[in-house]
């Protein structure tokens, strides 16, 4: 059930004005089953992977292929695939109408064309190669041809799509160089560099400094040089093998890295890591992934963890399996996962105990038919016009007392001593937990609360150390929050941002309605051949009035030091709430921790993709709450049929959404109530 605070979290406004029906979610774990997709548009627990570095198939999980040309990788994928040579001949070397043949060569420059024109995320398929010699040839053809391409193979299918690296990088720099450094970056020949054109902006060269930094810092570095009075920036090959203090051995191993699938069960995620880096000897920060998962749930999530090989990590399988945790599809692989580098969830749920609002004293059979009338409604709904975008409950915490946003704002304020008070704040409960909190904030001894926290409260064990260690004013405090990793630590001050976007929406709904209105911020519709980063627009009057731009379009601010604010009533209505709350003039950055939030531009509304439903009778026991043994699907097969069976009503739901949505959202918009 529904905390008695998400209510106030989640505003309650809505876009469709079906009626709904009620019922409820996560009776038991198994009702509520996210999976990742990855950045090619696969569920992690069905995609298959090749292992980045020459190794037996045994260190494959899978032994299907499918892996994407990251570039900015530190290992050549060609060479990891076939061990060819990663030098990229003359451009003259290949020759596309022999190695895909004429036809398929002809429909991959129609392909490049078509993308030119208008930006797309479909693929195109080259075709199969079962010879893997020739599948790297293909993969380095085309990526010379074509450097803004990615290619893929799903063994022994070879796909390309557009790669998103270079359409960010050509807004940068012309289109030529883009396609010369995406060339220098795939030959990987030592010593060599690569400069730019002449670029006397030095904003401009920090903005393309932090671009090559962050997407491929750890293969190249890049510096500005002046040369007779103009200004460049120089890319150069990061030297390999330099001499260290430390021992070849432990070189090897400061540089594995292991990629795998987690599937966990009612575990938090950083709870997750927590007990899989104690139990191999890591750091929780050694662990990387695309995305924090929901707690009470089964989740199947990307996971790279670094200094641990294939073997070692093969070996705490069953002890994982003990403590809810299942680790598949273990591969060698180059880098670490980045945040956000998924294209977003899949969701399998089941809503039981179906019933209309309101009382009803109908029949059985009449309030099955009714229900079913209700249920085809309301998914046809949010099929068409979605869902409002708000941030779900679990953005906010799961503490009843205290809410992390609360936390965020004592954060931005600087205030580290009421933002740790605030975090140790317990519930009115006596559990070993509560009973933790209690006594720190009654008796400000970290060393004996230490004592008393549970193992499996990892971050709250972590900022005990730190405390006991650096005592608990201002610096002590400020120390236990950077025991944290930076993605739990940013997720206060996120929190803090994301309820006040969530509040923003619900008056912008309220007081403007549901149409575009001048001042509003969409994104620049673009049909030019030469694109550009997207651009922030201001809705005219002359736009609203010709309804140029609808609901769908429009975006609003998360609080934050890069974003635009609408130019109409919300402008103001956003100063006012930040004034409300002491941050008037805040930068958003919290320096002493290391945080910084630009803030960004978040569509208002959101559409599940692939939705589809299922309305069945609950198995015999599911009705009573209890679970079924044996095969419940099967005993719940049965469609609902008219009949007069007194068993409750089940809703099964299978959808996707975008990373950052909430399927808890969603059901709110297709239920109209808190499920």
């Amino acid at each position: 059930m529904k905390q008695d605070s998400d209510a106030t979290t989640v505003p309650a406004c809505f876009i469709s004005n079906h009626e709904g029906f009620l019922g409820s979610i996560k009776n038991f774990i198994k009702d509520f089953v996210v999976t990742e997709i990855d950045t090619s548009g696969q569920r992690v627990n069905t995609a298959t992977h090749t292992p980045d570095s020459a190794s037996s198939d045994e260190n494959n999980e899978t032994g299907a292929e499918c892996k994407w040309n990251n570039h900015s990788s530190q290992d050549n994928d060609v060479a990891a695939d076939c061990g060819l040579d990663v030098t990229i001949p003359s451009p003259g070397s290949f020759d596309l109408s022999v190695i895909l043949g004429q036809s398929v060569s002809e429909e991959l420059e129609q392909f490049v064309l078509t993308l030119k024109e208008k930006p797309t995320k479909q693929e195109l398929s080259l075709g199969s190669f079962t010879d893997k010699h020739h599948r790297a040839n293909v993969h380095r053809a085309v990526r010379h041809r074509f450097p803004f391409l990615m290619t893929v193979t799903i063994q022994p299918e070879i796909r390309v799509r557009e790669d998103p690296d270079y359409r960010e990088l050509s807004q940068l720099v012309t289109e030529d160089e883009a396609e010369d450094f995406f060339r220098f970056i795939d030959a990987k020949v030592r010593g060599s560099s690569y400069t730019f054109g002449p670029d006397d902006d030095k904003d401009h060269r920090t903005v393309v400094h932090h671009f090559l930094s962050r997407r491929f810092g750890k293969l190249v570095e890049t510096k500005s040089f002046t040369d007779q009075g103009t200004t460049a920036i120089s890319v150069r090959l990061r030297e390999q093998g330099r001499p260290k203090k430390r021992s070849a051995e432990e070189r090897k191993e400061e540089e594995v890295y292991t990629g795998f699938t987690l599937r966990k069960e009612n575990l938090e995620t950083l709870e997750a890591i927590s007990y899989m880096a104690a139990s191999l000897g890591v750091l929780p920060s050694d662990f990387t992934y695309a995305g924090i998962k929901d707690k009470r749930a089964i989740t199947f999530q990307s996971m790279v963890v670094k200094k641990v090989s294939t073997q070692r990590l093969k070996e705490k399988m069953a002890e994982f399996e003990r403590r809810g945790m299942c680790v598949t599809q273990i591969r060698s692989v180059s880098e670490p996962l980045r945040l956000g580098r998924l294209q977003g969830n899949h969701f399998d749920l089941v809503v039981r105990d179906l019933r209309p609002h309101g009382d009803t004293h109908s029949s059985a059979a009449d309030t099955h038919t009714r229900l079913a009338a209700l249920v085809k409604e309301a998914v046809e709904n949010v099929k068409a016009r979605g869902f409002v975008n708000y941030y779900g409950p679990q953005r906010f915490g799961s503490v009843k007392s205290v809410q992390s946003d609360r936390v965020g704002l004592a954060l931005l304020k600087e205030d580290m001593v009421s933002a740790v008070r605030l975090f140790f704040t317990p519930e009115d409960l006596s559990d070993p937990v509560n009973n933790a909190k209690r006594h720190f904030i009654q008796t400000d001894n970290a060393k004996e609360s230490l004592a008393l926290m549970p193992l499996s409260k990892a971050r709250e064990r972590l900022m005990l150390r730190a405390m006991n260690r650096y005592g608990t004013g201002p610096d002590g405090c400020t120390q236990g929050w950077l025991s944290l990793p930076h993605s739990m630590r940013v997720f206060y001050p996120h929190a803090y941002c994301s309820r006040v976007w969530n509040e923003a929406v619900a008056h912008r709904l309220t007081t403007l309605g549901h149409r575009a209105r001048r001042g509003d911020l969409v994104w620049l519709q673009e049909d030019s051949a030469e694109s550009s980063l997207p651009q922030i627009h201001v809705v005219t009057d002359q736009e609203e009035q010709e309804e140029v731009y609808t609901l769908g379009h429009v975006l609003m601010p998360m609080p934050g030091n890069t974003v635009k604010y609408p130019e109409n009533a919300m402008g103001a209505w956003y100063q006012e709430r930040l004034s409300r709350d002491g941050l008037d003039g805040c930068r958003f950055r919290v320096s002493n921790l290391k945080l910084n939030l630009p803030g960004c531009h978040r569509p208002l509304l959101a559409s599940p993709r692939n939705l589809s439903y299922q309305l069945q009778r609950a198995a015999c026991g599911e009705a009573g709450g209890e679970e079924t043994t044996g095969n419940s699907s099967r005993n719940s097969d049965r469609q609902l049929n008219g009949t007069t069976a007194e068993g409750k009503l089940t809703l099964t739901l299978n959808f996707d959404l975008d990373s950052s949505c909430y399927a808890t959202i969603c059901l709110r918009e297709i239920m109209k109530c808190d499920p």
